[in-house]
């Protein structure tokens, strides 16, 4: 169980800093620099474990995340990273028990993240992406991946609509919105792609 510290003046003047953007390019509600260059590590691993399809890279990308929400556990981004990544979990093992813990572990903190969007993710940004649409596609992107019997297929489709229809997609840069629009593509069924 995560315990929320009380926050201390100078950690909220140094998320409000991250969150203005001074002193750093990118938004980012996290405390330190330190934390930033870690996050940045961690985000390289996922992506790594993602987009280059290396196994490897799935268990230190989902330690590092889960340690960087340990330490910010009001975070909803780490949180929804978090999520997706020990949801990944489940495919470096073969024991079924494991795989599904792994699997409902992970759902279940996208599930949390996504029930606890507010106004306010609209306004942080996360790598220059609002991070309600950065959580949203970390969710449906996890919810499409999942085999069938999760039954997570739909709302990973409505998540992905949901995205390009949010005010704030036409602000997400570029890449982010090609990204998206690649995704929703990639994910629509194969009688509906043929019909276009």
């Amino acid at each position: 169980m995560h315990r929320t510290s009380p926050a201390t003046p100078a950690t909220r003047w140094n998320r409000r800093q991250a969150m203005l953007g001074l002193g750093c390019a990118m938004a980012w509600p996290i405390a330190s620099w330190a934390d930033a260059s870690a996050e940045a590590r961690a985000h390289a691993l996922f992506l790594q474990a993602t987009q280059g399809q290396d196994r490897a890279a799935i268990e230190p990308a989902a330690a590092a995340y889960a340690e960087l929400w340990r330490q910010h556990p009001n975070d909803l981004v780490l949180m929804a990273y978090t999520g997706a990544t020990t949801a990944m979990l489940a495919t470096t093992t073969w024991l079924p028990w494991r795989k599904m813990r792994f699997a409902d572990d992970g759902l279940a903190l996208l599930d949390k993240a996504l029930a606890r969007l507010s106004p306010t993710q609209n306004t942080v940004a996360y790598r220059a992406t609002p991070a309600v649409l950065e959580i949203q596609f970390t969710a449906a992107n996890t919810f499409l991946a999942l085999p069938s019997l999760f039954n997570r297929r739909e709302r990973g489709l409505s998540l992905l609509s949901a995205i390009v229809a949010h005010p704030l997609f036409k602000t997400a840069p570029t890449a982010f919105q090609t990204t998206v629009q690649a995704a929703q593509r990639r994910a629509q069924p194969v009688s509906e792609a043929a019909s276009r």
